[in-house]
């Protein structure tokens, strides 16, 4: 089933690119599963055929397009799906995820230690759901911290907050 699941992503974004006259490849590589309940893949774009102003189409300002696409990967390739043919994906160009991912671990630091100084709670804007997710999983291990989200889509954020 994973192999399926595997190439079922890889198929769907090269087809994705290929209609938006990016024809490129994607390459899958297994993802971090021991946070997840279900396999998780990465989808790899290959950006030597992409000029440089393709590659900052695809990613959009603040990773607006690429997190757009990681979410129609998931909508689609999930929907309709029973719990053990879904997959997680996540959609990576240009090291973009990576250097994301780096930035996330720092501002939940960061985030960490001004709750842990203050006392006081701290909230943490302009994040996507994903984004959100990543900065709750890098708190979670803290004992004395708890992270929740507050408010409503597009305005929804995180808190961090010492641990009640």
């Amino acid at each position: 089933m994973n192999n399926q699941l595997m190439q079922r992503g890889q198929q769907w974004l090269e087809e994705l690119l290929r209609l938006s006259s990016l024809p490129t490849s994607v390459q899958v590589t297994d993802g971090d599963d021991s946070q997840a309940d279900k396999p998780s893949y990465w989808l790899t774009i290959d950006e030597t055929p992409l000029t440089e102003a393709q590659i900052q189409s695809l990613i959009g300002p603040d990773g607006v397009v690429i997190d757009a696409l990681q979410y129609l990967a998931n909508s689609s390739l999930n929907l309709g799906a029973a719990d053990y043919g879904q997959a997680a994906y996540t959609v990576e160009l240009n090291g973009y995820r990576l250097r994301r991912q780096e930035e996330l671990r720092l501002l939940a630091e960061r985030a960490a230690q001004q709750v842990r100084q203050t006392g006081q709670e701290l909230e943490l804007k302009s994040l996507s759901a994903a984004e959100r997710r990543q900065v709750h999983t890098f708190l979670k291990e803290c004992e004395d911290l708890e992270t929740h989200s507050r408010g409503q889509e597009p305005d929804r954020r995180l808190v961090v907050c010492l641990r009640s």
